[in-house]
């Protein structure tokens, strides 16, 4: 669908309130980390209303929840990838890439879509001092929803 000035707007995959996508999305999460299976420290934020793109603001949104996950060592983390990318398959998810990003320290990284649930994951692993950064080995995780409509009467703060 083209709104007057030509430009495409994105077509929600449903109705659903704030709260339900935002408990779904911590459930997701929570999943994700079970798999990867790594005593670490994790970040503290949690899922966020972010706005879809080109979307009527308050009526339509999606959830986002980065976090992150450091580890004792490279040799966990890319175990935990491993991990990942055999056993996000048994549930449900797609694996849509796996391999080393285009950056300057080919960070690995594993982008999976679960159509039933209608959220994806993208998931990157920063080795020690990768990129000439000095940092401890770490995993960056990004869990997205799907776009979705307000049910009525109801707006979508926190963007």
């Amino acid at each position: 669908m083209n709104d007057q000035a030509g430009t495409s707007v994105p077509k929600p995959v449903g109705t659903r309130s704030v709260d339900d996508v935002d408990a779904e999305t911590k459930q997701i999460s929570s999943q994700i980390l079970d798999i990867i299976a790594v005593k670490g420290v994790t970040s503290k934020s949690g899922p966020g209303v972010s706005a879809c793109d080109g979307g009527e603001r308050g009526k339509m949104f999606l959830m986002r929840h980065p976090w992150s996950l450091t580890g004792s060592s490279d040799a966990e983390l890319q175990e935990a990838m491993s991990r990942l990318k055999k056993d996000l398959p048994k549930h449900g998810w797609k694996i849509v890439d796996y391999g080393p990003n285009s950056s300057k320290a080919k960070s690995l990284e594993l982008t999976a879509d679960h159509v039933e649930k209608k959220f994806a994951v993208k998931v990157e692993f920063w080795e020690k001092n990768s990129g000439g950064d000095s940092n401890e080995p770490t995993l960056l995780v990004n869990v997205v929803s799907a776009c979705y409509q307000v049910p009525e009467g109801q707006k979508a703060d926190g963007y």
